[in-house]
């Protein structure tokens, strides 16, 4: 009887600890999000009274209502694009060889030069590229720029690509080789089709990390009130440089227009954030 009152004694311990636990959890998780929906709500609050078709379409005042932000869309664009069309290639090259060839010394100094990049201030990484290609260039430039979010966005595709291609499971590499397929095709038509979708939710993570990035801009692009296409020469505007020249206005007109700017930005990174949960959640699900 004795043995049978400690046993029930002991479950209704674990049922108690496991609805502490899970209120615990439950706390957790509620604590993490009502900071970020009030932010958002905030934001969307500040923001949505700036909004109209010339806010999007024209370009910025520091004075009276502010104007628009067409040209730091224009400028986030090319800038972030080119970032993209640099990081992520090397990203990838270098995450594929890391899963798949990195198990040396050189694999052991990459990776710890990844996590030591990502670790990087971005105002550091906006220094090297002043000094590299602001200063050798002759002026501030979209393409320094790119460069410096590009350098931040390396690391984070280059480890995500790598823990997803070593998800892979190795019967489907041994099935590719047995078939007589060289390891290089094995890995190029068989291996990363298969760690495709973890490898975009990186990339997106990656463009989402970069894209507010404010410090590495303003030492590279400076930042412009008029539109410029040119990559390799001339001040260049941006979202993140947008906002901070318009918060420092004493007009209320501009201020709104800052916080405008800013709920673009938000729903910018949220979409690809987002989208990048939806692509892993697919993936997971087939």
């Amino acid at each position: 009887m004795s043995q049978l009152a400690t046993t029930s004694a002991r479950y209704r311990r674990r049922k108690l600890l496991d609805k502490a636990m899970t209120v615990m959890a439950y706390l957790c998780t509620l604590a993490a999000i009502v900071p970020l929906v009030l932010v958002l709500v905030y934001v969307a609050i500040k923001g949505l009274g700036a909004w109209s078709p010339q806010f999007f379409t024209g370009l910025p005042q520091l004075f009276g209502n502010g104007g628009g932000i067409y040209n730091a869309i224009i400028g986030t664009v090319i800038i972030v694009g080119l970032a993209s069309l640099m990081g992520i290639p090397f990203g990838i090259m270098a995450g594929i060889y890391l899963a798949e060839y990195g198990n040396n010394h050189l694999g052991s100094l990459i990776r710890f030069t990844t996590d030591v990049m990502t670790g990087i201030p971005s105002i550091v990484v906006g220094i090297f590229a002043y000094g590299l290609l602001v200063v050798s260039m002759g002026g501030f430039n979209a393409f320094a720029g790119a460069f410096s979010l590009a350098i931040l966005m390396v690391p984070i595709i280059t480890r995500t690509t790598e823990e997803m291609i070593r998800l892979v499971p190795g019967s489907i590499r041994e099935a590719a080789l047995a078939l007589g397929a060289p390891r290089w095709k094995t890995i190029v038509y068989v291996v990363v089709p298969t760690a495709l979708g973890g490898i975009m939710t990186g990339i997106l993570l990656s463009i989402a990390r970069v894209a507010g990035e404010t410090a590495p801009l303003i030492l590279t692009i400076l930042g412009s009130n008029f539109l410029n296409t040119r990559i390799f020469q001339g001040p260049v505007a941006a979202l993140p440089l947008q906002i901070y020249d318009f918060s420092r206005s004493p007009y209320a007109g501009v201020i709104e227009a800052a916080w405008g700017a800013s709920l673009v930005l938000v729903l910018m990174v949220l979409i690809l954030s987002l989208a990048a949960r939806l692509i892993l959640a697919r993936r997971g699900s087939t």
